[in-house]
């Protein structure tokens, strides 16, 4: 029982749910990222550069066996699959370009919390020896006037 307590306290930790939440909004972000690449960025360039479908570019290393009799697909091809490392590609520098401007406007938020002028604090209040200059001062100043 006790292992079970712990773990727990282990998973409610603030830390731990936050690490959760970011995860799950990582990967719908993911997944938002990715139907941008292949559902809007990717079909413009592919009319740009001749009609290519991108998920389409493959380089065959080895063609497909087909039975003879019934003309089935024994073997699948062996295929590098260029096209899709491409989009992978886009989908990364997307996401990093983003979580660069993310983490870019963190950065600026902070520096203008560091730059904003703190509330001025009371000015310390004075030692024993500036009090008793402060005094020998005054009497100087009472004496000089008095004469």
């Amino acid at each position: 029982m006790k292992i079970f307590k712990e773990f727990k306290e282990f998973a409610m930790k603030g830390n731990v749910i936050d690490l959760a939440v970011g995860i799950i909004i990582g990967a719908a972000f993911g997944k938002i990222i990715a139907s941008l690449v292949n559902d809007v960025i990717m079909p413009p360039i592919g009319m740009l550069v001749g009609g290519i479908d991108f998920k389409e570019i493959v380089i065959n290393l080895k063609d497909a066996v087909h039975d003879p009799v019934t003309g089935a697909v024994t073997t699948a091809a062996v295929t590098m699959n260029i096209g899709m490392f491409v989009q992978a590609i886009v989908d990364f520098l997307i996401i990093a370009f983003a979580i660069f401007m993310l983490i870019k406007g963190i950065n600026m938020s902070k520096r203008k919390a560091e730059e904003a002028p703190a509330t001025p604090a009371a000015p310390p209040a004075p030692t024993k020896d500036q009090e008793l200059l402060t005094e020998i001062r005054d009497l100087l100043k009472k004496n000089s006037s008095g004469s």
